[in-house]
């Protein structure tokens, strides 16, 4: 039980289904291997992110998230984003799919929807074509994964698409969690607090640093690095569709004392802004009492955007002044 299981996409799509069932209930989190996703992909990602954030302040500051406006995109400086109030020790970009002025969503001033604020080809070329790649080959991946959580519920395999993902929400972001001092007087305890994830999937790309730690039961358990593979987790909106059967499981991430900077790319595979998640069973108990947050997502109605704008504007709260 407390060391996470790895799934491998090559199997037979019953044993996958089954396999991911069983990884639901008991962690909300599993490997995935044998993805097809192109490792070269994420190789070239890495090390042009690794030289986006040692890029001068003064020029990451052109990439601001105060940029940005509602899309809510760009770079936030070390301890500049919050969990549960207290600030993480990384700093990160902020991306999601690229859409133009003239789309509809955009026109409409829809949060978390529009251009990307990235470095173009005069100051880090080859960047902002690596993170849409990348985008890309990741976000086919989760429609491949919620395809076997279909199965694995014995629902048909385009269930979810049909409902919630033919038009994703698709949040990115690149992190990285210096070894670094923390200067006195800041109150940093973690590179991220205790925290669930917001939608259906998380697709997660570590560095071969580490850091990761799931709570699985009363005690933390490491997910480390493994070669070639995405860590897949389960969100709130999930828990809530199933009651509870497929868990969003607390995680948090350990501060860096290994002496080299630690990158991670999680990718957000989320339901359709305006979204309204309909249960597949009927919540089977109240576990309040048991969440990291004491909120219980089985109490939510409305949108999948107004319950991600209210748990992102946390992560931002000065932010959130200015854009909602």
């Amino acid at each position: 039980m407390k060391s996470l299981p790895v799934i491998d996409l090559r199997w037979p799509p019953a044993d996958v289904a089954q396999a991911v069932a069983q990884a639901c209930r008991a962690h909300g989190f599993f490997y995935l291997v044998g993805h097809g996703v192109d490792e070269h992909l994420g190789q070239r990602l890495e090390a042009l992110s690794h030289a986006f954030f040692a890029l001068p302040e003064a020029v990451k500051q052109r990439y601001a998230m105060a940029l940005g406006g509602r899309a809510w995109r760009g770079w936030f400086p070390l301890g500049g984003e919050l969990t549960s109030g207290r600030p993480d020790w990384k700093e990160g970009l902020y991306l999601g799919t690229e859409l133009g002025d003239e789309h509809p969503r955009v026109r409409a001033g829809e949060p978390l929807h529009g251009r990307n604020l990235i470095p173009g080809d005069d100051v880090l070329p080859g960047f902002r074509q690596a993170i849409f790649d990348y985008m890309a080959a990741v976000a086919a991946l989760g429609h491949r994964v919620l395809q076997a959580v279909a199965l694995s519920l014995d629902l048909p395999a385009d269930y979810f698409e049909r409902r919630y993902t033919a038009d994703p929400l698709i949040l990115f972001r690149i992190f990285q969690y210096p070894s670094r001092d923390i200067p006195d007087g800041m109150d940093v305890r973690h590179g991220v607090g205790e925290h669930t994830d917001y939608g259906l999937l998380t697709l997660l790309r570590q560095d071969d640093v580490g850091g990761l730690q799931v709570r699985v039961g009363d005690e933390w358990t490491e997910a480390p690095p493994l070669p070639g593979s995405f860590v897949c987790n389960i969100g709130d909106m999930l828990d809530r569709m199933t009651g509870g059967l497929y868990r969003s499981t607390p995680h948090r991430v350990t501060l860096n004392r290994s002496g080299r900077h630690r990158l991670s790319f999680p990718l957000f595979f989320d339901p359709n802004f305006d979204a309204h998640i309909q249960p597949i069973r009927a919540p089977q108990v109240d576990d309040r009492a048991q969440r990291w947050d004491g909120a219980s997502v089985h109490a939510f109605e409305g949108r999948y955007g107004d319950y991600v704008l209210a748990k992102v504007g946390k992560v931002f709260p000065d932010l959130r002044s200015q854009v909602l």
